[in-house]
């Protein structure tokens, strides 16, 4: 039976033991232009031995004063004293003359203390011990004082400036940071074209091996290891687009040992060998060259078994990847076979047994269950009992797997690789930030709560770009209690304070909170792809639409000024920082916010264009204008960030492309997923017209696509409601000419405004109802529209029910529902309700809990949400549940969740099997779901009268996770993240 490690009771971190006072009983590391000696044992670790110059440079970058370091024994005044139990003689000393206890360290896994320690040795006052139990929990250790005294980690990869202080105190009495959940916790920096390959090279010079100047060398690996380090991770796997980070430099092995960092292979690279290795030269050991364990084993094995030799003979500390997958990240060319990848797996263990000096059981080996590989896992496939199996999400952040509770426990345990930035199908995202970290610690959470605590391991892309979640991912890896659902603006806002102080930080973790929830909502590089499911259920994709509706619910303007918002606010944030600040802040916040608003104006301005020019409008020539404005901005943003910022430091780095996708003609087939060339084009074209000398008049109205009197129906606006919550109904009067002309808008009643005024392009006309004088009921406006010698008569529907005593009030024909607005939160059969704040694409989502509950029957006394609703209409109705696209991690046939309204039975819904998601063959069910980053599921009930109604959620599946519930009573229209949340009249909540 699977139980998920708690972690360490003392892994609750010390975090205020640095003070910037004096305090008594305290250790004085700088103070009145001095600072404390440094003294590390030689016969150290390596990385222990260089992690005390970091610590050097450290105090220097703080206080101005640079301390000294030396690997003799102290005899004088006060001194850090930092060692290895078991290791160190210094530290060794003080525990062996009872000045120091260990045992609350003494063989953990990379665990650490930080003591003030009084007369140490003889002739020292007092000592500020810093002590690991193994060497990592050294460096780490080291590295958390230098975060603590102002040293963000990320000071190199962002230009952060160190906090400012004159002296630095550090409390009495013993402080841990605790002992690690997740033993590995790892990066991968993947997809590194063309940001990181342009600039590593600028920067650090090319591979320094013969013939591979394309490589990293280590002096770019240096840099990676030393964030690492300083977030606590402790295990990469290397960059691989058209990279071996073996090969490229000789001297990256010995840098990852000089450092300490244990080195892997991603999931298509085994026994310690970048795939690249072998598409270099894949004759070297004779054969066909083919990679091909069923025709080419010979070669194969003799390939494998240089890799581990490679690995003993230079002392790497490394986790073997097993298993074989096709070249350039695709399945074997062999097919499926169980059989096959089990010889492959028994053959690379025998090598392991063979050519390396440590027992197989002793040996750290990985098994990726990643994308078809995890077919094998599903056929029945185990691998040795002390091998890692690694569950993988799927690429979008959704985890496909979690170990099944009835199995036996492994003696290697399970990981999980996870993704924050992708290169595949339905579109690439490695662009910006795209991250909701309420959605990561949701399924980090799953996956810990499940059992998975051996190995995390995270594509991070360039690294840089994908600080705070790289970080914030690391964070929970290290401890997950202190990370809880409801703890995420809190780490948002130490994260904020690390970098630019404690009193920007609330207003820059504001920035980034909205940022995360804006990007929640879609990858800007999948801004111009709409998808379409047919009444058959079949999906069609629309590279030329946008996704966000144009004419239903403003929703298009409303996220494009929501964006527009974020930026301004950014800027003004950013100008009231210190001009030291105002690199970091360029390339941690305001980059991002402000690129990404870009892009979505440019998005407007482009779709915007299209629809007018089909409609022939005067505006559509400034559309086209204002479009490639906005592609100008985004060029000279990246020409900023290439030249000027932090003194020219990041030649190349932004040379991303994000806006040309889907451009076949240009491109070839597979523009739809694929990155396009740069430099960047818009995509879909945008268009110009040349319209008629004369004036011609032509209406638009809300909630339609089309115009008149072009279009032969009558044109109906949207209901008008004095609960509508949905943006105030409109007509937009414009100009088919160049000639103005003037207009007027007039409805046959006087609680209605009309309009006039002289038209050269377009004019928009909002409409209100006074409903102070509005009558009763239902009642049909006729809207009389004249110009240029052309008269269009609209119809309005203006509904004014009678007023309701509570709930979330039907109008426009729909009522919304954000899954946090519960009126009740029932708990049955030991399963409550979580509250998982921002996850959602609007709101905030609700799961049951706990995630590892069995299956739950609805109905009765189950565990459901209710919401009271106040409808006007009776008849069928379609209820719709917005979900987070969760793939189906347990055994079963998928994800499931039941609603019914008021008495009438629960109807349970499968949403993989109705949305038709597969996430092993990632068919475009699976790919609407990711990409849109919700399902969409329904059912259909009979309202039999007016009023107020029940509508209940029920738990089935506890890994569900609800973030909207929206009944249709006839009048929905398509959007993308459905209407806006109804009026609500509130009664209190009540908890059940």
């Amino acid at each position: 039976m699977l139980t998920a490690r708690a972690p360490d009771a003392s892994a609750a971190a010390d975090r205020d033991y640095i003070s910037f006072r004096p305090v008594g009983g305290g250790f004085t590391l700088a103070a009145n232009g001095k600072a404390a000696p440094l003294f590390v044992s030689g016969g150290d670790f390596p990385g222990v031995v260089r992690v005390v110059d970091d610590l050097r440079d450290d105090v220097a970058r703080v206080t101005g004063v640079r301390p000294t370091v030396s690997t003799g024994t102290p005899s004088s005044g006060e001194v850090v004293l930092v060692g290895t139990v078991g290791r160190s003689t210094l530290v060794d000393g003080l525990v062996a003359a009872g000045k120091l206890d260990v045992d609350r360290i003494r063989g953990k896994w990379e665990t650490s203390l930080q003591q003030v320690v009084e007369h140490p040795m003889p002739g020292v006052r007092r000592a500020l011990v810093i002590a690991g139990s193994d060497q990592r929990g050294t460096i780490f250790g080291v590295y958390d004082v230098s975060r603590r005294i102002g040293v963000s980690p990320w000071h190199y990869f962002d230009d952060v400036p160190a906090r400012k202080h004159s002296a630095l105190y550090v409390r009495p009495g013993s402080h841990t940071q605790g002992t690690p959940a997740v033993k590995y916790r790892g990066v991968f920096i993947n997809d590194e074209n063309p940001s990181t390959g342009r600039w590593a090279r600028a920067t650090f010079g090319p591979g320094l091996a013969p013939g591979q100047e394309g490589g990293l060398n280590h002096r770019y690996y240096e840099k990676v290891f030393e964030v690492m380090l300083r977030l606590k991770s402790n295990y990469l796997w290397p960059a691989v687009w058209g990279r071996a980070f073996a090969e490229d430099d000789p001297l990256n092995h010995a840098t990852a040992t000089r450092y300490g960092v244990v080195m892997g292979t991603s999931h298509e690279a085994p026994m310690m060998r970048g795939i690249e290795e072998w598409k270099r030269n894949p004759t070297r050991y004779g054969g066909t060259g083919e990679w091909s364990f069923l025709r080419n084993a010979t070669a194969v094995r003799d390939y494998w078994a240089d890799g581990i030799k490679r690995m003993e003979r230079e002392e790497l500390e490394g986790v073997v990847t097993l298993g074989m997958r096709g070249e350039g990240d695709t399945s074997l060319p062999d097919g499926d076979g169980v059989e096959l990848m089990r010889d492959i797996i028994a053959s690379q263990r025998q090598i392991l047994d063979r050519e390396s000096g440590t027992p197989l059981a002793e040996i750290p080996q990985v098994f990726t269950l990643y994308k078809e590989v995890q077919r094998y896992w599903d056929r029945g496939l185990r691998p040795p009992d002390d091998v890692t199996v690694v569950f993988a999400d799927d690429n979008w952040g959704n985890m496909r797997k979690v170990p099944d509770p009835s199995l036996p426990a492994r003696a290697g345990g399970y990981g999980l690789y996870y993704h924050f930035d992708y290169v595949g199908g339905g579109r690439n995202y490695k662009w910006v930030d795209t991250i909701n970290l309420a959605n990561t610690r949701e399924q980090l959470n799953l996956s810990y709560e499940s059992g998975i605590d051996r190995l995390w391991v995270v594509n991070v892309g360039d690294l840089k770009n994908e600080e705070a979640p790289t970080q914030f991912f690391l964070d929970y890896a290290w401890n997950p209690s202190s990370i809880p659902a409801d703890g995420i603006k809190d780490w948002t806002r130490e994260y904020a304070a690390q970098n630019f102080g404690d009193r920007a930080a609330p207003a820059i973790a504001d920035v980034l909170h909205t940022y995360g929830q804006l990007q929640a909502r879609r990858k800007p590089e999948a801004t111009n792809r709409r998808y379409t499911r047919g009444a058959a259920g079949a999906i069609t994709t629309d590279d030329t639409m946008t996704p966000y509706s144009i004419e239903n619910y403003g929703e298009l303007d409303r996220v494009t000024a929501e964006w527009e918002a974020l930026a301004a606010k950014a800027d003004v944030v950013g100008r009231t920082l210190p001009a030291a600040d105002r690199d970091a802040y360029y390339q941690l916040v305001l980059y991002a916010a402000k690129a990404t608003a870009n892009l979505y104006a440019l998005r407007e301005a482009q779709f915007l264009n299209r629809w007018y020019a089909s409609q022939g409008r005067a505006a559509t020539n400034d559309l086209a204008a204002t479009a490639e404005a906005r592609l100008a901005d985004d060029v000279a943003m990246s020409d900023y960030y290439n030249t000027t910022l932090a003194g020219g430091k990041w030649t190349g780095w932004q040379t991303q492309t994000k806006i040309g996708y889907g451009d076949k003609a240009r491109y070839g087939n597979n523009a739809s997923w694929q990155e396009p060339p740069a430099p960047d084009q818009i995509y879909p074209a945008l268009q110009r017209i040349t319209g008629p000398t004369a004036a011609e008049m032509g209406v638009a109205i809300d909630g339609s696509p089309d115009w008149w009197p072009h279009a032969t129906g009558q044109p109906m606006l949207p209901e008008f409601s004095p609960y509508q919550t949905s943006p105030a109904q409109y007509i937009e009067v414009f100009n088919r000419g160049t000639t103005p002309f003037d207009y007027r808008v007039t409805p046959s009643v006087p609680w209605l405004n009309g309009a006039s005024g002289t038209v050269t392009e377009q004019a928009r006309v909002t409409l209100r109802v006074d409903w102070a004088k509005a009558p009763a009921g239902r009642t049909t406006v006729p809207i009389t529209v004249t110009g240029a010698g052309r008269t269009v008569t609209v119809q309005a529907v203006v509904h004014k029910p009678t007023a309701p005593k509570s709930g979330f009030v039907e109008a426009g024909g729909y009522v919304s529902v954000e899954a946090d607005h519960y009126t009740r939160a029932v708990t049955g059969n030991g399963v409550s309700w979580s509250h998982l704040p921002d996850i959602g694409r609007t709101g905030s989502g609700m799961r049951p809990s706990p995630v590892t509950a069995a299956d739950q029957t609805p109905g009765g006394n189950g565990a459901r949400l209710e919401y009271q609703v106040n409808l006007h209409t009776t008849g069928p109705i379609t209820v719709w549940a917005y979900l987070s696209p969760r793939n189906n991690v347990r055994p079963g046939a998928g994800v499931e969740y039941a609603v019914s309204l008021d008495d009438q039975a629960p109807r349970t819904v499968n949403t993989t099997t109705a949305t038709g998601s597969d996430d092993t063959a990632m068919n475009k069910g699976w790919e609407m779901n990711t990409l849109e980053a919700v399902n969409r599921t329904s059912s259909t009930f009979t309202v039999s009268s007016p009023g107020v109604h029940t509508l209940k959620f029920w738990a089935v599946d506890p890994t569900a996770v609800l973030q909207k519930l929206v009944i249709d009573t006839g009048g929905l229209k398509y959007s993308y993240l459905g209407p806006p949340e109804s009026h609500r009249v509130t009664p209190a909540r009540v908890a059940g």
